[in-house]
């Protein structure tokens, strides 16, 4: 960032590698000792303000050097301090503004612009291009101009299909720098890596024990523990493994010889949190095992911990053929399944239900099929449906089950039978549900209070849901063997025949506009998609008994039996004590 002969300058990074800290003081030292014109741009002028008062007003404050020209510092309306300009002493400048007006872009002279978070920019700025081009034009007219981007990524993919700016400013740079560190064993440089449960080298942990996570040398298997591989971290190199160029200072460079070359005009980085200082590898590892009980956090902790971008499955057609070739024979569930949940879908002229067993891992098992036929409305069928409520199911241990939560869709011209049967068999046992019309939304958000109308109405977000159960739905049963997340399918046509797996396959991904930006969104093409929308319900269930009521499916000894419900609010749990929790 402080040499002058690189223009351009690309950081690929994770949360929590201090990089807001590295552009405060590259712009202080640019604005102090080389005099020079910032202009930051941030994602809003809201995050602007924000920026200002907390990140550049406090520098001003910490730096001596900065404050001494700052003669306006502490006194309050002063014109040559507001919310978006700092001007100095000796003349110099300092911009903050947000990247979503065209306007903000306009009638700056700057030396040095700085994007925070390229990656949440609006792609198109109010029609006028892009920020990246709106903003290096105020750089232009400088002795020494300089563009430093640096954001945590996104999503993978071209731009105008709503693919990552800052991805795409990277790899539009020929290299692209990591740091590779000795191994303090064998000496072999590396860039360190994740690696993944596949992969011989990166970090890995103990399954009882995962905060105790070490390094596993990449060239020779050494054994590293993280404070070995910090101490290593003064020798190491930027290397591009593009090109084989390499520097330590970014001052001198050198090719794969060793040979001084001419410094690069563009330079980009990646950096991830295994290299920070104030994260352990036990962290990140910890932080793993939670997020990849769901795509969105598996999404989460791939940008904010690995510092990449997402790759989006979109959405190859999963073939109800395949999974009915792949159906399996049970008598009894296995003694392994700790919870059932169960859904409920509204149609005009029935009530369809689904009810999923869950083990240790999410491995999920379809339990039972019921379709009710007659008006949605009418007592009758509704008294038919209480009766289904209540049913059981046994362990091959003996253990009889009911099921823990039911979801009920209250979608439509029903919402009130919804809700009223809510009322009736116990609130916190069966719940009202609404599928989030905002894409990308987590899968269960159960609230904190009832609604105006009396009930826990839960949102779910069908968008992730699906995601997660069509990736669950590619894993294949092994005979013998506990496959964590896999779906069991029951070889059974009361259950499970062609109509069921036809339905649970019904959807795909298919490119829409929205907004002017391409995004993928599932469709099911008009087919029926009851049983998706089922098993969606149960895992939403899932989710809340998991995060509302504490369920913990990793003890398989214990099994959770639902109570028989009562209109009160108090109900006995004759189970875990998760459900105790519910009173």
């Amino acid at each position: 960032m402080g040499n002058d002969e690189i223009r351009t300058v690309n950081v690929l990074k994770s949360a929590r590698v201090g990089y807001s800290k590295m552009l405060l003081v590259a712009a202080a030292y640019q604005i102090e000792h080389k005099r020079r014109n910032i202009l930051f741009l941030v994602p809003s002028d809201a995050s602007a303000a924000e920026f200002m008062k907390s990140q550049i007003e406090t520098m001003v404050r910490d730096v001596p050097p900065l404050r001494d020209l700052a003669p306006w510092y502490g006194k309050a309306n002063h014109r040559d301090s507001t919310l978006n300009l700092k001007r100095f002493s000796h003349g110099k400048q300092l911009w903050c503004r947000g990247g979503k007006a065209a306007k903000n872009y306009r009638e700056l002279s700057a030396d040095t612009v700085i994007y925070d978070e390229l990656a949440a920019f609006d792609s198109d700025v109010e029609k006028e291009g892009s920020p990246l081009f709106l903003g290096d034009k105020r750089i232009e007219g400088s002795t020494f101009p300089k563009s430093i981007r640096g954001s945590t990524p996104k999503i993978h993919g071209p731009v105008d299909e709503g693919g990552c700016q800052m991805e795409t400013a990277a790899n539009a740079s020929p290299h692209l720098m990591r740091l590779h560190v000795p191994c303090p064993h064998c000496g072999a440089e590396q860039a360190l890596k994740w690696g993944g449960k596949d992969c011989a080298f990166g970090i890995k942990w103990d399954g009882d024990n995962p905060s105790a996570a070490w390094y596993v040398c990449e060239a020779n298997g050494c054994v590293v523990q993280q404070h070995e591989m910090q101490a290593q971290q003064s020798k190491g190199r930027w290397i591009c493994e593009r090109t084989g160029i390499w520097t330590r200072d970014s001052q001198d460079f050198f090719d794969a010889d060793g040979e001084t070359i001419p410094v690069p005009d563009s330079l980009s980085f990646h950096v991830w949190t295994a290299y920070s200082p104030f994260v352990s590898w036990g962290r990140i590892v910890l932080d793993f095992l939670q997020a990849k009980k769901d795509v969105n956090g598996l999404k989460t902790w791939t940008n904010t911990t690995l510092g990449e971008t997402w790759v989006e499955d979109q959405g190859d057609k999963i073939e109800w053929e395949l999974l009915y070739g792949r159906r399996e024979v049970w008598n009894h569930l296995p003694s392994r399944v700790v919870a059932l949940t169960g859904f409920i879908d509204t149609q005009d002229d029935r009530y369809e239900a689904r009810i999923w067993a869950w083990a240790a891992g999410e491995e999920g098992w379809l339990v039972d099929r019921w379709i009710l036929y007659g008006d949605p409305a009418s007592q009758e069928l509704k008294r038919k449906v209480g009766l289904r409520l209540h049913q059981q199911y046994q362990r091959e241990d003996g253990v009889s089950m009911r099921v823990a939560l039911w979801g009920w869709d209250s979608g439509g011209h029903h919402r009130d039978d919804v809700y009223a049967e809510s009322k009736k068999h116990g609130l916190l046992w069966v719940i009202p549900t609404k599928g989030h019309s905002v894409y990308d939304k987590p899968i269960a958000d159960f609230p904190r209070k009832k609604n105006k109308d009396g009930v826990y109405l839960t949102m779910i977000g069908t968008d992730n849901a699906k995601e997660l159960i069509y990736s669950r739905l590619k894993l294949q049963p092994q005979p013998g063997a506990i496959v964590p997340g896999v779906l069991h399918l029951p070889a059974n046509d009361d259950i499970c025949d062609e109509s069921e797996l036809k339905q649970l396959t019904a959807e795909t991904k298919v490119m829409k506009i929205e907004k002017g930006k391409r995004v993928y969104r599932w469709d099911d093409k008009g087919r029926r998609n009851e049983a998706l929308d089922c098993v969606v319900g149960a895992l939403a269930m899932l989710r809340v008994a998991q995060q509302r009521f504490g369920l913990v499916l990793e003890v398989p000894s214990t099994a959770v039996t639902a109570p028989s419900p009562v209109v009160t609010s108090k109900r006995r749990s004759t189970g875990s004590g998760y459900l105790k929790q519910r009173r």
